[in-house]
């Protein structure tokens, strides 16, 4: 699959990169799954009610963009088995901000369709940004930015 249909972007930024390789509602949506343990193609297609071209569209582009791996299945090796590499597991904290928004702002009365729990503390886990440095929580008023690019074109 060549890049998918995005506007291009005048600033070189690692949201508008990211935005090329991520910037499909259906490559967020396999990614969730893996993140919940599927690895299938089968499990994939019945869990999102994708087309099967669009899946097989999609997880190529994953694993040529090296956020899956393809791995026999050690039962049954005409079975495949999309793996997610260290670039895809480093794409958590991506999703977990996607659950944490909807549940803040899109959950209806009901409350939110999933209870995270951080196994380790045995604690339900809402996600927070943190700076790595202090530990502290990130706020908006708090972040500046610095255009490393312009500088670079000087």
């Amino acid at each position: 699959m060549k890049k998918l249909n995005k506007p291009a972007d005048p600033r070189v930024c690692s949201v508008g990169r990211s935005m090329e390789i991520l910037g499909d509602r259906w490559i967020i949506f396999i990614i969730r799954e893996a993140f919940f343990g599927v690895t299938y193609y089968d499990v994939f297609l019945s869990n999102l009610g994708i087309a099967t071209n669009v899946l097989t569209d999609r997880l190529k582009w994953l694993v040529e963009n090296d956020i899956f791996e393809i791995q026999k299945d050690k039962k049954d090796a005409r079975r495949k088995k999309y793996l997610l590499t260290e670039k895809g597991r480093d794409l958590l904290p991506v999703i977990l901000a996607f659950i944490k928004w909807g549940d803040r702002w899109l959950a209806d009365e009901s409350g939110p369709p999933l209870i995270l729990t951080h196994t380790p503390c045995g604690h339900t886990l809402t996600p927070v940004m943190c700076c790595e440095h202090c530990r502290e929580t990130v706020e908006l008023n708090e972040v500046t930015a610095e255009e490393v690019w312009r500088k670079n074109q000087t």
